[in-house]
């Protein structure tokens, strides 16, 4: 696993900046599950990173701030039984996540309004519904 970590076509991380750790899982395992330190924790220092553009990188910490602890993101992944597995869960989740606060922010909506055409078909329904419903009572 020494191959960088795609984000994007031309954004990738160095894998000499992901930090692995590795404990034991409370997850399935049977008997396994005590002997193996199949549970993941991949950080990546998000504030001190040359992988990033300086634009770009200053949009992922303010997007990411709820999740950093000074600076650093920390995914963790044991939901299958194989370490190797675990790996891969969080390099996929770290790189949608750094993905997604990199992206660019969406186009604004320009607000429109109505052609008159539109408003005068509305106004004439209306005023067809209310005879309707006035010839309906009989006052008329």
């Amino acid at each position: 696993m020494s191959d960088p970590l795609e984000i994007s076509g031309s954004l990738s991380i160095p894998e000499t900046e992901l930090h692995w750790r590795f404990s034991r899982s409370s997850g399935p395992g049977g008997q396994g599950v005590n002997t193996t330190d199949s549970r993941v924790e991949l950080s990546f220092d998000l504030a001190a990173t040359e992988a990033l553009v300086p634009p770009l990188k200053d949009r992922a910490l303010e997007r990411l701030a709820p999740r950093l602890v000074d600076g650093v993101i920390t995914i963790a992944a044991s939901e299958f039984r194989s370490q190797l597995r675990n790996r891969e869960a969080a390099r996929v989740r770290l790189a949608r996540l750094l993905r997604e606060a990199v992206a660019p922010p969406p186009k604004r909506r320009r607000p429109t309004k109505p052609s008159r055409g539109a408003v005068e078909r509305r106004i004439t329904a209306k005023k067809h519904r209310s005879d309707l419903k006035r010839l309906r009572r009989g006052d008329f």
